[in-house]
C-alpha cells in the first residue's frame, strides 16, 4: 500500500474523530463551507533563544500553549519542555518544536482531505493528496498556508458556475455570481458562496 492510499485510508477511519476534534464547518458558515484547514502553531518567536533567559524562556513556552493555533503535538511537546529541565525548554523552542509542528500539520492536511471529500471539492482533494503523497513537512506546511487556499478557489469556481447554470438562480444572486467571479480573487468566490448568495 502507498503512502498516499495509506493516509487516505487513515482518513477515513479518522472520520468519526475528525468530526469531534474539529470545527463544524458546515455550522460555521452560513453557506458552502471550506475544507481548507488553518495553518497550525503560528506564534512567531521573535527573540534568539540564546538571548532569552531562562525566564524569558518558560514565558514564551506558555504563550505558544495559549496560542490558539497551537496543535496537540506541539501543546504536549511543549508542556514535556516545562516540566523538564531548562536545557529540555530552550531544546523545545529551538529543535523538538519543529518535528511536533510537522506532526499537527500533517493531521490538518489529513482532516483537510476528509472535508474535501465530504464537500466533493475535487481540486482541494487532489492538492491534499499530493502534499500527503510527498511527505515533506516544508511541502504540507505549504499546501497549508497557501495550495489550500488556491485550490479551494477552483473549486469554488466550478461551484459558482453550477449556480449561475442552474435556470432557477434568480437575477439578484446571478449578478452577485457574475460580480465574484469578475473580482477574480479566492476571498471573493469563498465570500459570496459562504453568506453573498443568501444576503442578495
Amino acid at each position: 500500500m502507498t503512502r498516499t492510499v495509506a493516509l487516505a485510508v487513515a482518513a477515513i477511519a479518522l472520520t468519526p474523530a475528525l468530526l469531534i476534534t474539529t470545527p463544524a464547518a458546515a455550522a460555521d458558515s452560513v453557506g458552502t463551507p471550506t475544507a481548507c484547514r488553518p495553518p497550525t502553531d503560528t506564534y512567531v518567536v521573535t527573540t534568539p533563544v540564546d538571548e532569552m533567559s531562562d525566564d524569558d524562556v518558560r514565558i514564551t513556552i506558555l504563550r505558544i500553549i495559549a496560542d490558539p493555533s497551537t496543535g496537540k503535538a506541539v501543546e504536549a511537546a511543549a508542556q514535556k519542555a516545562l516540566n523538564g529541565t531548562i536545557e529540555d525548554a530552550r531544546n523545545f523552542l529551538t529543535t523538538d518544536r519543529w518535528p511536533a509542528r510537522a506532526e499537527d500539520d500533517q493531521v490538518a492536511v489529513v482532516t483537510t482531505l476528509h472535508f474535501a471529500d465530504v464537500y466533493k471539492d475535487r481540486g482541494v482533494t487532489t492538492a491534499a493528496l499530493q502534499a500527503l503523497n510527498n511527505g515533506t513537512p516544508a511541502v504540507e506546511r505549504t499546501f497549508l498556508e497557501t495550495g489550500c487556499r488556491l485550490a479551494q478557489f477552483e473549486d469554488d469556481r466550478v461551484a459558482i458556475f453550477r449556480i449561475l447554470a442552474d435556470p432557477t438562480t434568480t437575477a439578484a444572486v446571478r449578478a452577485a455570481a457574475e460580480q465574484a467571479l469578475d473580482e477574480d480573487t479566492p476571498e471573493a468566490a469563498r465570500y459570496f458562496l459562504e453568506h453573498g448568495q443568501f444576503e442578495v
